[in-house]
């Protein structure tokens, strides 16, 4: 007997990776939402680095893909049914899904720090399944209101708008900042449009693509550099910011080095393991230079700086496609110089 109501399947499709470059659409059970948690009909997953990385090499870091795993960590979607103590949201609310549901005992949660939770059960990290499929359960208080003026692809892409909240907040943007980022994919784009809603007087962007560059002038920047040719250090640009997007050491080094006195330096793109620190000019300079992993107590901001227009979220989507073609999504980076973000729609036949 189906415990759901009448007009929700028994079952439903998922994206699964099954080893590297091995992806296949399986039917599996429609989970049932259990005390506190809602369903949600997912509608638009974004596609990030770490589910192509996952993709292409079946890990990243620490973390491997040991058993099957359902992709996908940047959905949106609608309530369709509610579990025992459920009440905040409605059915038929639309909603973005924050993907990380920690412990809530630990002591980084009792700060407020619950991005740290040692114990957090994050989607589409092994061995936790992912979003790329018809419908999740996921905790009410990590599902978030979405006006309708947000489109579901909009919705889906508050996650990594999260992220450029995130490092903003750390870097401590305001008003008159003058901000660097290097690196103009789906994140440093984010960040450069986050940067100026937080109110940056300047804000240059560096990239060696120069379809990338043309779309983060479109998008806000003052200043963009093609770092095929020039050097930071030639355009006479200081910043007091770096939100380090590119994950490149080399890239990474050349950008601290410009930073001026007393600014601090965001640590956002993954790339090596280690990157060069000009240790000389961070101390001469004292300069702070700090990671930042994921998020937390985002998602308000990012749903007003998305309704709001100040960050465009579907002008990034570049490629749209259905569940059955969650490979060619994966893939579209390598395939199209173009890409700038892909989203999945998995309601879609």
């Amino acid at each position: 007997m189906n415990p759901l109501p009448s007009h929700i399947p028994a079952t439903m499709r998922a994206a699964v990776l099954r080893a590297p470059k091995d992806l296949v659409i399986e039917e599996r059970r429609v989970p049932v939402p259990g005390p506190g948690q809602v369903l949600v009909r997912v509608e638009a997953v974004g596609i990030c680095g770490s589910d192509v990385h996952y993709y292409e090499h079946g890990r990243i870091g620490d973390f491997v893909v040991r058993a099957p795993m359902v992709l996908g960590h940047e959905p949106s979607g609608t309530v369709v049914a509610r579990g025992p103590g459920a009440g905040f949201h409605p059915v038929g609310g639309r909603v973005s899904l924050e993907p990380g549901i920690p412990c809530a005992r630990c002591a980084q949660c009792r700060t407020g720090r619950y991005n740290l939770c040692p114990e957090v059960s994050f989607y589409a990290t092994p061995p936790v399944d992912g979003a790329l499929c018809e419908y999740v359960a996921v905790d009410e208080d990590f599902a978030h209101p979405v006006p309708d003026s947000l489109s579901a692809d909009a919705a889906a892409l508050l996650e990594p708008l999260s992220v450029g909240v995130s490092a903003c907040r750390k870097a401590r943007v305001s008003p008159g900042s003058r901000v660097l980022v290097t690196g103009a994919g789906p994140i440093g784009l984010i960040a450069a449009q986050t940067a100026r809603a937080f109110g940056a007087a300047e804000v240059m962007v560096t990239d060696i693509a120069p379809h990338r560059l043309d779309l983060a002038r479109e998008l806000g920047a003052s200043h963009t550099v093609d770092a095929r040719t020039t050097r930071i250090a030639e355009t006479g640009f200081e910043p007091d910011v770096l939100l380090e997007c590119s994950g490149a050491p080399a890239a990474a080094d050349e950008a601290i080095r410009a930073v001026g006195r007393a600014g601090q330096v965001v640590l956002i793109g993954m790339g090596g393991d280690t990157i060069p620190l000009p240790l000389a000019h961070v101390q001469n300079f004292e300069i702070e230079v700090t990671g930042t992993f994921r998020y937390a107590n985002t998602w308000p901001t990012a749903v007003s700086l998305a309704a709001s227009g100040e960050v465009a979220l579907d002008r990034l989507v570049t490629h749209r496609h259905r569940l059955e073609d969650t490979e060619r999504a994966l893939t579209a980076g390598a395939l199209d110089r173009t890409a700038i973000k892909s989203v999945v729609r998995p309601q879609e036949y």
